[in-house]
């Protein structure tokens, strides 16, 4: 399964312009360039709580695809939001564990013109 091209053909995804732009050996990175669309705020750019878990759930299942190749439906997510995302965010993730029928994914999610942390998550994902 070419990998890359599994995310870029996932429709909400791609809605977001959410780019998966590395995924081998259990690791992902993706980024996603801020628009007036994704923000929660009128006055500012700052990223719906929805888009930054929504960053952070693909790359964390791009992760796992990796090691896998299949599809890896989401079971769980848990995300701590650190920090406004006031721009372009970026994404890494690392697979913790990879069971036959399940596997763990830390992801964090940054800022990417100053590399500040912007949220802390682990995903859940169904692997068999």
């Amino acid at each position: 399964m070419d990998v890359e091209a599994f995310f870029e053909g996932m429709p909400f995804a791609s809605m977001l312009g959410i780019d998966v732009t590395e995924c081998a050996d259990g690791h992902a990175e993706g980024h996603l360039e801020m628009t007036e669309d994704l923000s929660w705020n009128d006055e500012q750019l700052m990223a719906h709580g929805g888009v930054t878990f929504t960053l952070a759930d693909t790359v964390g299942g791009a992760a796992l695809v990796s090691l896998v190749d299949q599809p890896v439906p989401t079971i769980d997510m848990r995300i701590d939001y650190l920090s406004a995302g006031t721009g372009d965010l970026y994404a890494e993730a690392d697979v913790v564990r990879c069971g036959s029928d399940v596997g763990t994914v830390d992801v964090e999610v940054y800022a990417a013109d100053d590399e500040t942390l912007i949220a802390d998550a682990r995903g859940v994902y169904k692997t068999g």
